[in-house]
């Protein structure tokens, strides 16, 4: 069993780039994800009269960068109170999230793994395991995205409720069950995205992708699956279940291995088990603005949820 770091400092993930955040959604256009971003020049960088650039318009979208933060076999949302209970997981963001962590706490911690420091949330993913072996990403990008749904209902998205919990993916898919996760690899197009892992080229990198539901019930921060407060778009609208549109939240983490994927495990299990899970401890005044300012707005923002 792995213990919580002792350091709990505020670190900033550099390591990202807008290019490589272009490497990443040019990745995902090729994995067939409803809603993928198409026509993107995320090589866009600032204006340096401080104006918005032309190419960030019509790209509702804001991230968090964020390190590896630590390992435990925890989950607050599925097995809250129980140390233990769970396969072993990689947090990234809030430093001290652990089987019992609330919003509140990590809010009250004020620490993060991310860029932005604002955003105190946790997010956390099953570890990969390679020979036997756990192996962190390299780096670990979440996107807040406008997309996926019809314009007006992009113009009408919502902040996230503090405190919100949001699970993605499935622990327990078999190999013939449908999922949303997708496996690529790095400038490598050749290589056909699975749900499943894939053999990534030497000098490539293994990619994984996952969408999380962007249609909110209105009412709970919490269902008794997890799930149920949550719903994804149904033609590109939200559903009368699940009426109010929340940013489409998409979880992109790079590993740093390729090659014979019959070495790769997720502590879940085969690839197609990936899944995430969500807990939203954002300060709220500042996802609003981003919210107003990025999705609602139609325009590319980076970390700082400035226009780029």
């Amino acid at each position: 069993m792995t213990s919580p770091p002792t350091s709990r400092r505020r670190t900033r993930n550099r390591l990202l780039t807008v290019a490589v955040a272009g490497a990443a959604v040019a990745a995902l256009q090729l994995t067939g994800i409803p809603g993928a971003i198409a026509g993107d020049d995320t090589d866009a960088t600032p204006e340096s009269n401080g104006e918005v650039s032309a190419q960030s318009y019509g790209v509702a979208e804001f991230l968090a960068e964020c390190e590896f933060s630590h390992r435990l076999p925890d989950d607050p949302i599925v097995f809250p109170g129980l140390p233990g209970a769970s396969h072993m997981h990689s947090f990234f963001g809030s430093p001290v999230t652990d089987a019992h962590s609330t919003a509140a706490d990590l809010i009250e911690a004020g620490q993060t793994t991310c860029d932005p420091l604002v955003d105190l949330s946790s997010y956390w993913m099953p570890t990969l395991f390679v020979d036997g072996e756990p192996v962190e990403p390299q780096q670990a990008t979440f996107y807040y995205l406008g997309e996926g749904v019809n314009q007006d209902v992009t113009e009408r998205i919502q902040p996230y409720p503090e405190g919100l919990l949001m699970l993605a993916g499935n622990a327990v898919a078999g190999p013939d069950d449908p999922v949303i996760a997708r496996w690529s690899c790095l400038h490598a197009g050749e290589v056909e995205p699975s749900k499943d892992f894939v053999n990534c080229p030497e000098g490539s990198a293994l990619e994984s992708y996952l969408d999380f539901p962007q249609c909110w019930d209105g009412v709970n921060l919490d269902s008794p699956d997890h799930q149920s407060h949550m719903a994804y778009p149904v033609a590109n609208e939200c559903p009368e279940t699940h009426p109010v549109p929340v940013p489409k939240m998409r979880q992109v983490v790079r590993y740093p291995v390729n090659g014979d994927p019959s070495r790769f495990e997720l502590a879940s299990g085969p690839g197609y088990t990936m899944h995430a899970d969500f807990i939203n401890a954002w300060p709220q005044e500042e996802l609003e603005r981003r919210v107003r300012d990025c999705l609602n707005a139609i325009v590319k923002c980076g970390a700082d949820g400035n226009p780029l």
